[in-house]
């Protein structure tokens, strides 16, 4: 599994400051894998492997994986505002992690942004309603070719290549 493969690459530091997330939040562990998984075997069905490049099925993915982390999750934390924090530490965390080009963190960090900027409006949908709702917007995706561009799409979805 490409998660676990990802995890096995971190340096020692890295993955303590992991585990050190879980350990201090050990009842979001699992629901938060478990959005993790479900968002990239439903990325893998709509979008093949085009979701792993720059892209905006890669755009969806990271405003889906925010919503499904905030969705499963405020259950237990029972606050919107918690739940948008949560996916907010998990996902720049895996930013940080996980380091990627300039661009395209600020790329992925951005769509993240997105995905919990739409989580309040859209929160008690379905999962199909969330996915037509994302492939709309995916639609009104903007290209980027600069970090400082993003700012200027705020609730925008964004991509780098066509």
């Amino acid at each position: 599994m490409k998660i676990l493969s990802r995890i096995s690459e971190l340096k020692f530091s890295k993955l303590w400051r992991l585990a050190w997330i879980g350990l201090k939040n050990p009842l979001l562990v699992w629901p938060t894998h478990s959005a993790t998984i479900k968002t990239m075997k439903i990325c893998d069905r709509l979008f093949g492997d085009s979701h792993h490049a720059d892209n905006r099925a890669n755009a969806f993915r990271h405003a889906f994986w925010n919503i499904l982390i905030a969705k499963s999750v405020i259950r237990i934390l029972r606050s919107e505002e918690k739940a948008i924090s949560w996916a907010e530490k998990i996902t720049s965390l895996h930013e940080e992690l996980m380091p990627n080009y300039p661009l395209e963190k600020e790329m992925d960090l951005h769509n993240n942004e997105v995905g919990r900027i739409y989580f309040p409006e859209i929160q008690t949908s379905t999962e199909e309603e969330i996915i037509s709702f994302l492939k709309k917007e995916m639609k009104k995706a903007v290209r980027i070719k600069t970090v400082e561009e993003s700012e200027d799409f705020k609730g925008i979805l964004v991509f780098i290549k066509e």
